[in-house]
């Protein structure tokens, strides 16, 4: 489902059943005389139909984390908010850059349309921006020819199963993050998918590497070993960006989760 186009159809019904009844309809009304039902109803939405798909389409929005690709940073059940414009204005439903704000920045937690399938989002973090090469290998991360800090910080335990991965501090751009790394699991790169400039990385036995082209991030979640990333389905399109992810506003589990994040 489409939700960014269904609230669009439904503003733009609203706003034609409010510009009716206020511009046509009440000057041939007699007075005192109440206008249909279904025009005072339409009539009556099209304000706050307006403002949430304002909000919604160039502010903030919601999402809910449905995996645990992200874990530990962000948890299945999560409540996110996704600033819609500090990657620049897009059109609704569209999606097409109109102005440009800012671009992506590496350790940037992202919010993205599925290349694969555009109808699904995603959340993963940016590990590598147009021209990097970025390597993955014996579960190590080297961009530009440069390892990537990485010390470790204890273990995580995961609730639901447990049992205990180990944690690591990443520091990736300008800031610090958690992330899991499990030692028993290969470092090759398993059901790599066909995608588009797949002819910009090597697969080995030891993991990848890759060239980001133009217009294009490399991504990866922070549960390394759990994560379906660019590893396996390729790079992330600009035209795909939805927005960065900075706000965890509710998880009906852990009230204390709720604040900002790395």
């Amino acid at each position: 489902m489409n939700f960014a186009l269904i609230l669009f159809l439904l503003l733009v019904v609203t706003a034609v059943l409010w510009a009716a009844d206020r511009f046509f309809a009440r000057k041939r009304r007699a007075p005192g005389e109440p206008s249909p039902w279904w025009v005072e109803y339409g009539a009556s939405f099209f304000p706050v139909i307006l403002i949430v798909f304002v909000l919604r389409s160039f502010i903030v929005e919601p999402f809910k984390i449905p995996s645990g690709s992200m874990i530990p940073t962000l948890l299945v059940g999560d409540f996110i908010l996704v600033n819609k414009w500090t990657y620049g204005i897009r059109l609704p439903v569209l999606n097409k850059k109109i102005v440009p704000l800012g671009d992506p920045q590496r350790g940037d937690v992202m919010v993205f349309r599925y290349p694969a399938d555009p109808s699904l989002d995603y959340i993963k973090r940016v590990v590598g921006v147009p021209g990097d090469r970025v390597e993955y290998l014996n579960k190590r991360l080297t961009i530009n020819g440069e390892e990537v800090s990485v010390q470790r910080d204890g273990d995580y335990l995961h609730t639901d199963r447990m049992y205990y991965s180990p944690r690591y501090v990443e520091k990736l751009g300008e800031s610090q993050h958690q992330l899991l790394i499990e030692n028993d699991a290969p470092a090759y790169v398993p059901q790599v998918m066909d995608f588009p400039f797949r002819d910009q990385c090597t697969y080995t036995s030891a993991g990848v590497r890759c060239t980001v082209p133009e217009g294009h991030y490399f991504v990866m979640g922070d549960n390394r070993d759990a994560s379906s990333d660019s590893r396996v389905w390729g790079f992330v399109p600009d035209e795909n960006i939805v927005g960065r992810a900075f706000f965890i506003w509710f998880n009906f589990s852990d009230m204390k989760r709720i604040g900002g994040f790395n």
